[in-house]
C-alpha cells in the first residue's frame, strides 16, 4: 500500500525510532510504534513494527494480533516463529508445540527453521518436559561445526537444557561451544561457565565507593574524638 509523500515520511520516522529504540528503551519504542500504527494500518510493516514493539515490552496478545495482521497482509510465514513464541508468553506452550508441526514450518529459511525449533523446546520446558527439551535441539545445525548468527543461541539452549536437567559436565562442555561462536555477546555464555566452576566477580569500583564513603565516617569520629577530649579539659579548668 502506498502513503502519501508527508503521511509517509512521518510514519517512516517512527518506525526508524521504533527499531533504534526497541532493544535500549522497548517502551519508548512502542510509544513510536503505537504512533505509526494510527498513521498507518493498513501498511504491513508497520503492523510487523508494532507486533515486535509489543513483543518486547510483553504484550504477547497485542503481539500476536499484529504479527498475524502482518501474515495476513503479505501472506509470508517468516513471523511463525514468535507468534508461536507469543503462545508460550501468554501461558500456552501446548499452542507453541502445535505450531511447531504446520506446514509453515517447511517454508521457513534455515534460520526460521532453528527459531521455530528453540522455541519448541522452551514450550517443552515450560511443560516440565526437560529431556523432551533435548532431544527437539538435538539436530544437524547443533552438531555442526559452522557457525552462523543462531549458533550461539542454539547452543546456549542446549547448555541450558543439560543443566536444567542435572548434566551438568555436558552443560559445561556446550556452554564453552556457545562462547566460543558469540563473537558479539548474544549470549552470557561467559557468566554461567564462571557459576558453574564457582567463580566470584568482584565489583572493584564499588569497593572502591565503599571505602570513599567510610573515609569522611572515620575523620568524623577523630573530630568527635578531639572534641570529647577537649570538653573534658575545660570542665576540668573549670572545677579547680
Amino acid at each position: 500500500m502506498s502513503l502519501p509523500k508527508t503521511l509517509a515520511e512521518d510514519v517512516a520516522r517512527n518506525l526508524v525510532m521504533v527499531a533504534r529504540l526497541i532493544d535500549e528503551d522497548p517502551e519508548q519504542a512502542y510509544a513510536y510504534a503505537r504512533i505509526a500504527l494510527r498513521l498507518a494500518s493498513r501498511v504491513a510493516a508497520v503492523r510487523e513494527a508494532a507486533g515486535f514493539a509489543a513483543y518486547a515490552t510483553q504484550k504477547y496478545s497485542e503481539a500476536l494480533a499484529e504479527f498475524r495482521a502482518a501474515k495476513r497482509m503479505t501472506g509470508s510465514v517468516e513471523l511463525w516463529p514468535v507468534m508461536a513464541d507469543c503462545e508460550r508468553g501468554l501461558g500456552r506452550p501446548e499452542r507453541a508445540m502445535a505450531m511447531a508441526g504446520e506446514p509453515e514450518v517447511q517454508k521457513l529459511d534455515k534460520a526460521g527453521q532453528v527459531e521455530m525449533r528453540l522455541v519448541a523446546a522452551g514450550a517443552r520446558r515450560d511443560m516440565g518436559q526437560i529431556d523432551a527439551a533435548i532431544v527437539t535441539l538435538q539436530s544437524s545445525e547443533l552438531a555442526s561445526n559452522a557457525v552462523h548468527p543462531w549458533t550461539p543461541r542454539l547452543r546456549y539452549a542446549y547448555a541450558d537444557a543439560l543443566l536444567a536437567a542435572g548434566r551438568e559436565d555436558e552443560a559445561r562442555e556446550w556452554f564453552g561451544k556457545a562462547l566460543e561462536a558469540d563473537k558479539d555477546g548474544a549470549t552470557d555464555a561467559s557468566d554461567r561457565l564462571a557459576e558453574l566452576d564457582g567463580v566470584e566477580f568482584v565489583d572493584a569500583l564499588g569497593e572502591d565507593e565503599d571505602e570513599d564513603d567510610a573515609a569522611p565516617a572515620s575523620a568524623d569520629a577523630a573530630d568527635a574524638d578531639k572534641s570529647d577530649g577537649k570538653d573534658e579539659d575545660e570542665d576540668g579548668t573549670s572545677e579547680s
